[in-house]
């Protein structure tokens, strides 16, 4: 796994809802066009925790306090280092740098696998490793702290 691609990636969470990054819908990124999480690669020698500081400051102009890890999903297209905090600001606070939108979505609508977005126009997919980190955490119930 040492040659994988890493990643660092944040579930923030307000109120139940999941923030989640609309991919812009461009060929040359993987997933486009789909709602997944904010964070990013790690650069050459970069710890995952410095890392999703860095990406999150560069995608929404917001690094939350408490930064915890939940855990970690590696596949064939890349090591995922997944972190949880509460989102603490409105979502209109937020400024996206990075994505087509942002939103927060429920619970039943991660289940569901898809997603609306205003902004974009139309109903996109979650990214399938992004709704099973968010079921997966739904269920480890922190989520309510």
């Amino acid at each position: 796994m040492s040659n994988s691609v890493h990643v660092a990636i944040a579930i923030l969470y307000q109120n139940n809802q999941f923030l989640l990054q609309l991919r812009d819908n461009i060929p040359n990124i993987v997933h486009p066009g789909h709602w997944g999480l904010f964070g990013g690669h790690l650069e050459p020698g970069e710890n995952p925790d410095i890392a999703l500081q860095r990406e999150l400051l560069e995608e929404i102009g917001y690094i939350p306090l408490n930064l915890l890890k939940f855990g970690c999903y590696p596949d064939a297209q890349a090591v995922r280092h997944v972190y949880h905090a509460p989102l603490t600001v409105e979502l209109n606070q937020l400024v996206l740098h990075e994505g087509w939108d942002m939103d927060l979505a429920t619970i039943e609508q991660i289940k569901q696998g898809s997603r609306h977005s205003q902004k974009a126009e139309g109903v996109y997919p979650l990214v399938p490793t992004v709704q099973k980190i968010l079921l997966d955490f739904q269920k480890s119930k922190l989520s309510e702290n």
